[in-house]
């Protein structure tokens, strides 16, 4: 079975979508071989075809004349940590003129608060883990991130507090080519035993509560 994890990296592919291929290819009894691609698009485009038979891809009704998409096995919600006596109530107030914003180089948030920040500026750290860690030691205003690690380093540390609300929620799912009807029941009946046992949430809570 061929995958394309898209939070794996082409030398040493980790995370959910990998510990998700592993255990579909394992129900299915083949294995698991991941095909890494530079960008989402390039992935709609080589559906059906001979170069992968699941994908991990955030549901975009626009892509459904090429793929079918699971419903969402996560919805990843960016947020910020800031201290408590930071006058930033609100991801609204996020955005403000001499603020930095901590965050881990190239993850999906990085990305999003590139493409949509206007006066605040960011202070990109190797890892995400760096980026809290920066934080933590007194380098930027604030530092934002996936919820659930931002959550947990707040119970760990007195004088932090996570926002309430999110300034992004990406809804991710397994695909399959469209025309591929077989394998789609097959990820799904997959994916409805792991939600109804628990197991699905005791992997995606394994590890995003590492805060990677």
């Amino acid at each position: 079975m061929r995958s394309w994890p898209i939070s794996g990296r082409q030398e040493s592919p980790r995370g959910i979508t990998v510990e998700l291929s592993h255990r579909l290819a394992t129900r299915w009894g083949v294995s698991a071989e991941f095909v890494p691609y530079p960008a989402a698009g390039k992935v709609v485009a080589d559906a059906g075809g001979e170069h992968w038979d699941i994908a991990f891809l955030a549901i975009d009704p626009a892509r459904e004349a090429t793929l079918r998409f699971t419903s969402p096995y996560i919805t990843i919600q960016g947020t910020a940590l800031v201290s408590v006596d930071s006058p930033c109530q609100s991801v609204a107030d996020m955005d403000r003129p001499a603020t930095t914003i901590n965050v881990g180089q190239n993850a999906a948030y990085d990305l999003w608060l590139t493409r949509h920040l206007q006066h605040a500026s960011l202070h990109r750290l190797p890892s995400s883990q760096q980026a809290i860690d920066a934080f933590l030691a007194g380098e930027g205003d604030m530092v934002a991130g996936i919820r659930q690690p931002l959550e947990a380093t707040a119970r760990q540390h007195a004088g932090v507090r996570v926002l309430a609300d999110n300034f992004t929620e990406i809804q991710q799912a397994i695909c399959v080519a469209r025309a591929d009807v077989d394998r789609f029941h097959a990820v799904n009946d997959a994916l409805s035993e792991w939600r109804a046992d628990g197991s699905l949430q005791a992997l995606i809570a394994g590890h995003l509560g590492q805060a990677n």
